[in-house]
């Protein structure tokens, strides 16, 4: 039976992830901030969800991962789903940091966590959702581009020193595009919009071959291809606009994937 902790399991794509892998046998470790969540997903599966409660921007949070894993009997697949971002074209400076204290800070903290495990047992599978976003420096969700950049360079950096080390590690870089979550304004149209029920399947196609990088779907590897052709010096003249309003903008910024839940 495999094992794999989800990190960010309460909303969103985490969410719909541990339910697929539940149904089909898996020992799902679920944690997040929403305990109401986590408490329903466990009523569903009962024999085979656990859950703990986890803020990865606390220092505590590690001990706790380490308490979900023994509470499943162990981990095959770490999956790090959770991560917040905004739609900030006036660079807000505390949404700003807050960004970068979850998807650099609190990743790190958790990342580093399950590295360290998976070096200790001698074998592992860590797995991320970056975002298409993570391509080039994104002048509306400033943060949150730079910070999924991170991300990518981050694991790809611990590839290199677990091959260096002789480590038997895999690592997977899931890159969505737009995803219609709830945390998505509803008062705005986005690029190329996927629906959840899409997505997963190929998610966990991704986690279940261990595919190094997936950019889901297709249109979105083929935007990216494009992306990356683009030099600098003419990338930041381009004004790139991810969204424009469909009928009464919302006064609320927009969370631009998944919640740190």
């Amino acid at each position: 039976m495999k094992k794999i902790v989800i990190m960010g399991a309460t909303s969103g794509i985490g969410e719909h992830v541990a339910e697929s892998l539940a149904a089909t046998g898996w020992r799902v470790g679920v944690a997040g901030r929403k305990v109401d969540r986590m408490k329903a997903l466990k009523e569903m599966f009962p024999d085979s969800i656990e859950w703990e409660a986890i803020d990865i921007t606390k220092s505590e949070a590690p001990r706790k991962l380490l308490s979900l894993i023994r509470k499943i009997g162990g981990m095959d697949i770490y999956f790090h789903v959770a991560g917040i971002g905004f739609f900030d074209p006036k660079l807000d400076i505390q949404r700003e940091v807050d960004t970068a204290e979850t998807n650099v800070v609190g990743f790190t903290r958790m990342i580093d966590t399950a590295f360290h495990y998976f070096r200790n047992v001698g074998k592992g599978h860590i797995a991320i959702i970056s975002s298409v976003a993570g391509t080039k420096g994104i002048g509306e969700i400033a943060a949150y581009s730079a910070s999924k950049r991170y991300q990518q360079n981050y694991i790809e950096a611990l590839e290199q020193l677990s091959r260096m080390h002789g480590l038997k590690i895999a690592f997977t870089d899931i890159r969505p595009g737009w995803v219609r979550t709830p945390l998505l304004d509803p008062d705005r149209k986005y690029p190329m919009t996927m629906k959840e029920g899409e997505v997963v399947p190929m998610i966990v196609k991704a986690l279940k071959k261990r595919t190094r990088i997936a950019v889901i779907d297709r249109r979105w590897a083929a935007a990216v291809f494009f992306w990356r052709l683009i030099p600098g010096r003419l990338w930041v003249k381009i004004p790139v606009t991810l969204s424009k309003p469909a009928e009464k903008p919302s006064e609320v910024a927009m969370a631009v994937e998944q919640a740190a839940d």
